[in-house]
């Protein structure tokens, strides 16, 4: 029986060494192929199967703008509220005078910071195509993506660094990367009265029936948890996590912009709720069809997207993640919505065809540009 495109790429790469095993899944209606090649660490201990779980990381940003979209259709807080009503450690953020001056040659922010600003990552704050931007360099020192988040502040001492933390740009003006979303579940948090992974629980993983996505692996589940590798300079793959590793315990910081472990289905079953415009498979509904249109449309300026090239590729944002506006690659299709993870990761929903896509790996990209074999995986499933 001759091998599905989709299941002879992901094993091309796993015969190549760039990863250990991959889960891949695409979903036209209820036309479902999943492939899982390789095994689930380097030793080959486990074959991958369709339930492994993965480090999701940065593909937790659309679940975290969805959770903050449903206290915003519930009337519980605005768009146009400014977000220091909520967290008030942010209520004087001082912008550098200009993207490349130093940190303490500021001004004060010309408006508050909004809950539009946070959805769209044009807040302020995040990380810049330029590194070493004095800005960038400061945030980067309270926001180390290499570090896991059982390690960082709690959500509310990392709040009071960042405000110590000047602007790269004035609210509204550019899009930058990152911190928007783990400031989303922090203002989730607060204007729910809910802890953040309670929030999701209860909101959005058991409605939707997603009974391995969390931020912690309890230990019946650490048989189907994948170990985490990141590329090595001979080639190899470092070990960076092992299944009773960073995801044992709940993290001090339960991170929207990246701390959840997840399941190709499980992600789907997310997918399918904003292609369904909202509704959960029993009827329920879990968030407004406006909510989930502005959840999937773009919001950028054209010269805001191009500022965030290293990022979009030309692509625009809307909330928790990318949305193609031109056809710029075989799988770009206007409208398509979703984002990538820095472990290796990648989902996304094509209103347009009724299709959702998802990849897992756990070998970690090495940079903000998606690997080669997301790019295949993309092209095989378009």
């Amino acid at each position: 029986m001759t091998a599905s495109p989709l299941h002879a790429a992901l094993r091309r790469h796993v015969e190549a060494g760039t990863v250990p095993g991959a889960v891949g899944l695409v979903a036209r209606g209820d036309d479902v192929e999943v492939v899982a090649v390789g095994h689930t660490d380097v030793e080959g201990s486990a074959p991958m199967t369709r339930d492994s779980v993965f480090r999701i990381a940065s593909v937790t940003k659309p679940i975290t703008a969805a959770a903050l979209l449903m206290l915003v259709d519930e009337g519980r807080i605005g768009l146009g509220d400014p977000v220091a009503d909520w967290l008030p450690e942010l209520a004087k953020p001082m912008v550098v005078r200009t993207p490349t001056g130093p940190v303490d040659d500021v001004v004060p922010a010309e408006r508050p910071v909004t809950v539009e600003d946070l959805l769209s990552f044009r807040a302020g704050w995040g990380l810049a195509d330029d590194f070493s931007l004095p800005a960038v360099r400061a945030l980067s020192a309270i926001q180390d993506h290499g570090r896991p988040f059982r390690d960082w502040p709690d959500p509310d001492s990392w709040l009071s660094l960042l405000a110590q933390v000047p602007m790269l740009h004035q609210p509204g003006e550019a899009w930058l990367y990152g911190t928007s979303s783990a400031l989303q579940g922090i203002l989730v948090a607060r204007v729910s009265g809910r802890a953040f992974p309670d929030f999701l629980a209860e909101r959005i993983f058991e409605p939707l029936d997603m009974r391995d996505t969390a931020f912690e692996v309890p230990a019946p589940k650490r048989h189907r948890f994948t170990s985490a590798y990141a590329p090595a300079a001979d080639g190899t793959l470092r070990l960076t996590d092992t299944p009773d590793g960073a995801y044992s315990s709940l993290p001090r910081f339960p991170s929207g912009g990246g701390g959840l472990v997840s399941t190709a289905d499980d992600w789907l079953a997310f997918g399918r709720l904003l292609l369904n415009a909202g509704a959960a498979p029993d009827g329920r509904r879990l968030l407004t069809a406006t909510s989930v249109s502005r959840m999937t449309t773009n919001h950028l300026t054209a010269a805001q997207r191009e500022s965030a090239a290293l990022f979009l590729e030309g692509q625009g944002w809307g909330y928790g993640g990318s949305v193609d506006v031109a056809p710029t690659d075989p799988w770009s299709v206007p409208g398509r919505y979703g984002w990538v993870g820095g472990t290796g990761t990648t989902a996304h929903v094509v209103p347009a065809t009724g299709t959702v896509t998802v990849l897992l790996t756990q070998t970690a990209m090495t940079g903000p540009t998606p690997t080669p074999l997301m790019r295949e995986f993309w092209r095989v499933t378009a």
